[in-house]
């Protein structure tokens, strides 16, 4: 059976992506730092690995991955998805110190777990795995207000395309996912946001959508690979001017 660790698992995408992976059968590492919230997710599914850390902790991330294969066997395929929005502001009322949080979360944290998972695919045998990081439509084109997380997340894109060229010889292979406006706790924030201008609702999709496109980037066979996906409410204004 397959191995997958999720970061950030404890809620959104990565909780919803963790609990289809549980009951497809998947050995499953939850990683996250709310301890209560991933044994939520883990409870009743005898292949879950619950691993509380913190993803921008170098030696947290370590330990996690060693239990993670000490307990699994190996690892196959890691969901890169730990990530935060920030505050929605123009550039001059972003306070210095939460830029710093947000880079390091979103792209400090994403760098130590794949190259966490990159090494251990590198050494285990058979050799090689799948490396899935979550981009965002923010990859491409921004939200107002949201100059941390679009930096952080074209940041991704350039980690994507290095890990999947230095992976190439060592059969590890990389791919990019861009999510828009799938219905989380973190898009429910925007919303309320926007309500609170008077703006209105943007179109949304179900988080389960997002879901079914992550299992089948997980799922290709060795020989292939899923480069970049966007998947995203039918109705966003993303395509020209929407």
């Amino acid at each position: 059976m397959k191995t997958i660790l999720i970061t950030g698992a404890s809620s959104g995408i990565g909780r919803a992506c963790a609990t289809r992976f549980l009951e497809d059968g998947w050995t499953v590492g939850l990683l996250a730092r709310r301890d209560e919230a991933l044994a939520e997710v883990a409870a009743g599914h005898e292949r879950a690995v619950v691993l509380p850390g913190d993803v921008t902790d170098e030696q947290a991330v370590d330990a996690a991955f060693d239990r993670f294969v000490d307990q699994a066997g190996r690892i196959d395929v890691l969901f890169n998805n730990a990530g935060l929005f920030g505050s929605a502001a123009p550039i001059d009322e972003i306070d210095v110190a939460e830029w710093r949080h947000v880079v390091e979360v979103n792209l400090t944290g994403m760098f130590l777990c794949a190259r966490a998972a990159f090494g251990r695919m590198r050494r285990q045998a058979p050799q090689g795995g799948r490396i899935i990081n979550n981009g965002s439509i923010s990859a491409h084109v921004p939200r107002e207000g949201s100059v941390s997380y679009t930096a952080t997340k074209h940041a991704v894109t350039g980690l994507t395309r290095t890990l999947s060229l230095d992976g190439r010889a060592l059969g590890i292979a990389c791919g990019q996912i861009d999510i828009g406006n799938a219905r989380t706790d973190l898009l429910q924030g925007i919303i309320d946001a926007n309500r609170e201008k008077g703006l209105p609702e943007p179109p949304t999709m179900d988080v389960a959508d997002a879901v079914n496109a992550v299992r089948l980037m997980a799922d290709m066979p060795p020989e292939a690979n899923v480069q970049f996906m966007t998947v995203m409410a039918t109705t966003m204004p993303y395509i020209g001017r929407g």
